[in-house]
């Protein structure tokens, strides 16, 4: 009896076992399809990529034939594609790469062309020799047309070179990198593009990238802000461009669709295109080589014939003679998807999307133009040199301070900061106030409350070690900011008899007709006034200009 009972206990815990499995297999089941429905939701759907290679072939074929037909003449590119030696041209490329970064193609010509090129210049002297016959020299100015060229210069000159192109920190990051390579590479540039990335302060993907396909022939794509929107645009991707989600799904397009025999003209023809067609406003989109793989353009002219059939109370016909093409399939959940309803004004626009940006910081800084005559009478100019790290790093500039600093008193500020700069005691009297000017940086509004100061001769020993007096003409050839040369635009033009200089902080009314003519106006407005609101007539204002004319 215990045995048949032990029996049955036994059957029944089996029982209970397998019918446990059963449950288990059946929750790991369903979580399994359930994680696998997720992820796929998550994914980028193919309405995002490239999945045929003969399209992608055309795509190459189309955008290359017309880069090669319309691609401008740069000084960087001609030297990438002439230069035989694989170090200088990479190091050319480098410097272009660099340059480029936030700055207009147009601006950099001219700096690039400066920084790389060898200058000659003929002088004849005369009676040099013993025959007592002229003498012809010729005289090399260089600059840095190799990376050994750029590393046996200083900062300062570096700065100098760099002064009005913006960002100056990578004209510092620059001159390091070249004295890493000559000091530490045995003045071989990096050969991969790992190396370019690990080795080189300043060079981040991108550029790594550029540099590799455009100077080393390697087969990598390279995304910049041209070649984003183009992508954007050509697979329909609305999300945060700047997200790590869009970051990798656009380097993957990159890498997918660069053509293997032309990396480095592929990747300046995508740059190219976003530059001077696919452009942030206003593209031009019939002039697009690819404009038959781009899904917003085909999104756009659809909606445009639904929107026109629809008003034209046709919405059975036929609403596109363009290839139909369907949205992608995960919408709502797709991480490349845009989350914002479509702008139909925008058309292509829509595409990409960005954060709006942060509103710049306002500051403002109080400045002194502080003067005196040199030994030959010309006007001396003071000028300081900022800290080595942070904005405008090692420029030069006028005595200043942040307005906040100053407490409410500018001059008082002002006199102390010069005071400490020279080494002597000064008076806040002399010290005058002639206007604002305002200079934008990328993340700051910057107002410079300018002052002007002029030194007797005993006030102008200068003292401090980062202080020196440079002439006007010196101080439009030194490493200093734009702000230094709008500030000193300003002086300029106040000291001009054209436009007197402020006294006592107020401009001066300038005499003469136009100010009779607006002083005759504006009686005939207090007149008008003084009429009981009784409307003048159009002949009384002609005439009362002609006869200030008169």
């Amino acid at each position: 009896m215990s045995r048949l009972r032990s029996a049955m206990n036994k059957g029944r815990e089996t029982g209970l076992e397998v019918v446990e499995t059963a449950r288990l297999k059946r929750k790991r089941s369903k979580t399994s399809v359930k994680d696998e429905e997720t992820v796929n939701a998550t994914l980028p759907s193919m309405y995002h990529s490239f999945h045929d290679p003969a399209d992608v072939d055309v795509l190459r074929r189309q955008l290359l034939t017309w880069y090669d037909q319309e691609r401008r003449e740069l000084p960087w590119r001609t030297l990438a594609m002439t230069e035989q030696d694989i170090n200088i041209r990479t190091y050319a490329v480098w410097v272009s790469e660099i340059m480029l970064q936030q700055t207009q193609v147009a601006t950099v010509i001219n700096y690039y062309n400066k920084w790389m090129k060898v200058l000659l210049t003929q002088c004849v002297l005369s009676s040099s020799d013993f025959s007592g016959e002229p003498c012809s020299y010729l005289f090399v100015f260089q600059r840095w047309p190799t990376v050994h060229d750029l590393a046996a210069a200083t900062l300062e000159e570096v700065n100098q070179m760099w002064a009005g192109l913006g960002y100056y920190s990578r004209g510092k990051r620059l001159y390091e990198g070249a004295q890493k390579v000559v000091s530490q590479l045995d003045g071989q540039m990096p050969g991969t593009v790992d190396s370019l990335l690990k080795q080189l302060p300043g060079v981040g993907r991108y550029t790594a990238a550029a540099i590799g396909s455009i100077a080393l022939g390697h087969v990598t794509g390279a995304v910049d802000g041209n070649v984003i929107r183009v992508l954007c645009r050509l697979r329909a991707i609305g999300a945060d461009s700047t997200g790590p989600a869009v970051t990798e799904a656009l380097w993957g397009l990159a890498n997918t669709l660069v053509d293997p025999e032309r990396p480095g003209d592929f990747n300046q023809a995508m740059m190219e295109l976003g530059a001077r067609v696919c452009t942030p406003k206003g593209p031009v989109c019939n002039k697009c080589p690819i404009q038959s793989h781009c899904h917003s353009y085909r999104k756009v002219h659809v909606r445009q014939e639904r929107n026109s059939s629809k008003l034209l109370g046709k919405a059975d016909m036929k609403t596109s003679t363009l290839p139909d093409i369907e949205d992608c399939m995960n919408s709502g959940t797709c991480p490349l998807c845009p989350t914002e309803p479509w702008d139909d004004e925008l058309g292509v626009q829509n595409f990409p999307r960005k954060p709006a940006k942060k509103p710049p910081r306002v500051e403002r800084t109080l400045t002194c133009v502080v003067i005196r005559r040199g030994e030959e009478g010309e006007d001396l100019l003071l000028l300081t040199q900022r800290p080595n790290k942070g904005l405008l790093a090692g420029l030069w500039e006028f005595p200043s301070l942040l307005e906040e600093e100053s407490k409410g008193n500018h001059k008082g500020a002002l006199c102390a900061e010069i005071s400490k700069i020279l080494g002597t005691r000064l008076s806040d009297s002399p010290i005058h106030y002639v206007g604002d000017v305002v200079h934008i940086f990328s993340h700051i509004h910057q107002t410079y409350v300018v002052y002007s100061l002029s030194l007797k001769d005993g006030d102008a020993q200068t003292q401090a070690e980062n202080a020196q007096w440079l002439t006007r003409p010196a101080l439009q050839e030194a490493a200093v900011s734009t702000g230094v040369k709008k500030i000193m635009k300003l002086c300029d033009s106040l000291d001009s008899p054209k436009d007197k200089a402020f006294k006592d902080g107020k401009r001066q009314t300038q005499s003469g007709i136009k100010n009779d003519k607006r002083s005759q106006t504006s009686k005939t407005l207090r007149s008008a006034a003084k009429s009981g609101g009784r409307q003048l007539s159009l002949g009384s204002f002609f005439k009362t200009v002609k006869e200030a004319i008169v």
